[in-house]
């Protein structure tokens, strides 16, 4: 099954409640929650009492993707605030099995996170401890950006790595997916789709759901 999770990096912050009742009601079962600090990636997003004010309003999981240095410093801030999936970057934490175990101690599902230009290979050493893992289809920090296509052969190694090693791990897409290049992402292997401004956008919330379901 291909879930959807609309970025709110892309929604109206000035209706923000609003905004998270339309994609749920348009189909959307994940809501994608960028967390950026300025440091790691060159924007800087929001912290966790923005989505914590949310949380009441809707069952969807939230999915947190952490674009900050050494994630683990606030990982207890994201578990407190809702949080139902956390996903971290590789290239962001010094010890990178010890964060996603930490994450998994306080309940809630680890996910790992690779840069496009980060080799794929280095997802095969936590196939074990990993939920899910998030394959950045363009530059993290930035909405709005082009889907790179050699990005897709990253996909398609965690595919085969879930396939080799009989692991239950979701594959999340994460950048420039819209109607167009979304069929070629799922062909790649992923199961969640991370979109931000083709739904956030669109005129009908619905109908840009279902064009990235497939």
């Amino acid at each position: 099954m291909i879930c959807i999770s609309p970025s709110i990096l892309s929604a109206d912050f000035s209706k923000l409640g609003d905004e998270v009742l339309k994609v749920k009601e348009a189909g959307a079962e994940f809501l994608h929650i960028d967390v950026m600090d300025g440091l790691f990636v060159p924007n800087i997003s929001f912290g966790a009492p923005v989505f914590k004010c949310i949380r009441n309003l809707t069952d969807m999981v939230f999915d947190v993707h952490l674009m900050i240095n050494e994630p683990i410093r606030y990982i207890d801030d994201f578990v407190n605030a809702g949080a139902d999936i956390i996903t971290v970057h590789y290239e962001a934490a010094k010890d990178v099995r010890g964060t996603l175990e930490y994450i998994k101690s306080k309940g809630v599902r680890a996910s790992l996170s690779i840069k496009p230009d980060t080799p794929s290979s280095v997802l095969d050493q936590f196939y074990d401890i990993c939920d899910m893992m998030l394959i950045m289809t363009v530059e993290p920090g930035f909405g709005g950006q082009k889907l790179i296509d050699k990005t897709l052969e990253n996909i398609k190694h965690a595919y085969i790595l879930r396939e080799k090693t009989k692991s239950g791990f979701l594959i999340e897409a994460d950048g420039g997916i819209n109607a167009e290049n979304a069929r070629l992402v799922r062909a790649a292997g992923a199961d969640v789709l991370v979109a931000g401004s083709s739904v956030f956008k669109a005129a009908d919330y619905k109908k840009a759901v279902d064009a990235l379901r497939g």
